[in-house]
């Protein structure tokens, strides 16, 4: 299992199982003691092994105790990276000792590799310091930096200047670092579904596929009249189907929903998820009103509720940029995330907001979910074409919040993220929905209408903030806000 880490990257476990991959690189200088580089290489490798991250790193037999000094080391640790390219998803520099900066930079550039960049360096300990034992890290390690700096080349750093990697300290830096490795990696190589158009009202989650494009994901699109027609081909007692209600029955309480209207949506469900597959598509975004009531039947929540609770996430409105910031959070975290309303105010607690949706929040964030048909569109459509809705409150926890954005004019992608809590505060109304508390909420707010930012944010119930600041703001190269207020 991966772990979920808060502002202090202290873990807790979730579900996801996600393997990260990195490349190792053993620094080490002639002139310092080498029997600190040789230990240094088994300690980081057990480290690594025992946390369930594959190392790729060069051997004993390859160069000196595995390590990376001179212009041919770095060639061979280079090879080394290329032969694992499409494994590797990060790559973390382990200073034993002073290390030789060259090597080291040279190695990430000749590799040809863009991926995250772990830095980290052994502490001396005061009692071990003379010529045969100490290390220099500490000064090294500004060395190395200096020179990745030079070479163009990202970086991240440990919370300590030098920490031990048998240490706790270093196994939270670890969990952070795999989780900004998974979130670059699985957003530059992102495939999102557009189900339909937007719907005609909502001009506030239009996007730009060109810019989207430009950071590595890729969006596929199918017009929601080719969804329709392929359901109708699937007759009622289609084993699939079977199979498909059996599954939404098991999901939430179904009781008081039309039989009909189940197998409406067993069938989207059977129909979405093929083509998804077929397309290799991460998450998607569904035109959810108000041509699926008119013209199909149903509302769509549950079936994007399931995808979503599957580690498939499904936003409404075909907010393409919203779907991204759910991805990302689920990238991060391992566990479901949903897409919603910044809907109103709580009272007059400043610090304090209501969020909603219709709703296809994820059960697992619900307390006793069920589903109904959809207050607001069923006053439009009638009930009878408004089933589908996941409806409930969202349990108390800590949360994060992400956006993300397409600036067409400036030809940019702009995101805001930060972190904050539910609450258990009275809220009688319905739909999905949540009392969240934000310090210095007004701010965030301020910030953004100032910047245009859509109505919709994408939320989970984890603490994962640092990590996708890390990502988009270092990595892909976004223009981050991070409300992070001390």
């Amino acid at each position: 299992p991966i772990m979920s880490m808060d502002q202090d990257r202290k873990g807790e476990f979730v579900n996801m199982d996600t393997k990260v991959t990195l490349g190792v690189i053993i620094g080490n200088r002639g002139f310092f003691p080498d029997h600190l580089a040789d230990e240094g290489r088994k300690e980081i490798l057990k480290v690594l092994a025992d946390d369930g991250i594959e190392a790729i790193a060069l051997s004993p037999e390859d160069t000196k105790f595995g390590t990376v000094e001179s212009l041919e080391d770095s060639i061979k640790c280079a090879e080394l990276f290329k032969k694992n390219r499409d494994k590797i998803q990060g790559i973390l520099i382990t200073l034993p000792n002073f290390g030789d900066e060259r090597g080291i930079a040279n190695a990430i550039k000749m590799s040809g590799l863009d991926v995250p960049v772990l830095v980290q360096a052994y502490p001396d300990e005061t009692g071990i310091m003379d010529l045969a034992n100490r290390r220099d890290s500490f000064c090294g390690k500004m060395s190395a930096c200096n020179n990745l700096k030079q070479y163009g080349i990202n970086y991240s750093l440990t919370k300590l200047h030098t920490v031990s990697p048998s240490s706790e300290a270093f196994r939270e830096d670890l969990y952070w670092f795999a989780g900004v490795c998974r979130v670059v990696d699985g957003l530059k190589n992102a495939r999102i579904g557009a189900i339909g158009a937007r719907p005609a009202a909502f001009n506030t989650v239009r996007f730009s596929e060109k810019l989207l494009q430009a950071s590595g994901i890729t969006v596929e699109t199918i017009d929601l009249s080719e969804i329709f027609g392929r359901t109708e081909k699937i007759k009622d007692d289609d084993p699939s189907i079977k199979a498909r209600l059996d599954r939404l029955n098991c999901y939430v309480n179904t009781e008081g929903v039309p039989s009909k209207a189940l197998i409406r949506m067993a069938k989207l469900a059977f129909v979405i998820e093929n083509w998804m597959q077929e397309n290799r598509l991460v998450a998607s975004a569904v035109q959810c009103w108000t041509s699926m009531e008119e013209y199909y039947g149903i509302v769509p929540c549950a079936v994007m509720s399931m995808m979503s609770e599957n580690l498939m996430p499904s936003g409404c409105e075909v907010d393409v940029c919203g779907v991204i910031g759910m991805y990302a959070l689920q990238l991060a975290s391992g566990v479901p995330s949903a897409l919603v309303d910044w809907n109103n105010n709580y009272g007059s607690d400043p610090n304090k907001a209501v969020v909603f949706h219709c709703s296809n929040w994820p059960k697992s964030m619900l307390d006793d979910p069920k589903m109904v048909y959809q207050d607001i569109i069923a006053g439009t459509v009638g009930a009878d074409n408004a089933y589908g809705a996941c409806v409930g409150r969202v349990t108390p926890g800590p949360m994060t919040f992400a956006r993300v954005s397409t600036n067409d004019v400036e030809g940019s992608i702009s995101a805001y993220v930060g972190e904050g809590e539910f609450t258990d505060d009275p809220l009688d109304t319905f739909g999905g929905r949540g009392v969240l508390k934000i310090d210095e909420m007004q701010d965030l707010l301020c910030y953004i209408c100032e910047n245009g930012f859509e109505h919709h944010v994408a939320i989970s119930k984890s603490s994962q903030a640092d990590v996708l600041y890390e990502a988009f703001d270092k990595y892909l190269g976004w223009d981050v806000y991070y409300h992070n207020p001390i």
